[in-house]
């Protein structure tokens, strides 16, 4: 199964080992799930991250790392369509074209209600916790 991980996953995860999102974020890789990257999500990972007190704690540099693992362990998606606007952000958007492209049932966020809507391409918008879940049914 493949999964997008919006970036306010990320951002939860590096910020406190206590959530869903760090425990989500702590199991990969495994053979479960592999979580889908585009060009596109992987810049905006970086923007985010990168950006002064958003993960306070963890310098750049161990970000980049964070973020090159992200990539050296997940699936490398091209997308050659667009067909944006969908939903109300267009960075959502993104997030749902790479879903679809890479077939990837779920989009983890904490946002859900941006995703509405994805239901229609076959993909399902969790919560961290609800993908946790989701995880452990189907062991």
């Amino acid at each position: 199964m493949r999964i997008i991980l919006d970036t306010n996953i990320l951002v939860s995860a590096l910020r406190s080992r206590r959530g869903a999102s760090f425990a989500l974020i702590s199991k990969v890789p495994r053979r479960e799930f592999q979580i889908s990257l585009s060009v596109p999500l992987y810049i905006e990972y970086q923007d985010v991250l990168m950006r002064q007190g958003k993960v306070p704690g963890l310098t750049n540099e161990e970000i980049m790392k964070f973020l090159r693992y992200l990539c050296q362990v997940g699936h490398h998606q091209d997308i050659f369509y667009l067909w944006r606007p969908y939903l109300k952000d267009p960075t959502d958007d993104m997030i749902l074209e790479l879903a679809v492209a890479s077939k990837s049932e779920h989009i983890v966020t904490h946002n859900v209600r941006d995703f509405r809507g994805s239901e229609r391409f076959g993909v399902k918008a969790l919560r961290p916790q609800e993908m946790l879940k989701e995880l452990e049914e189907r062991k």
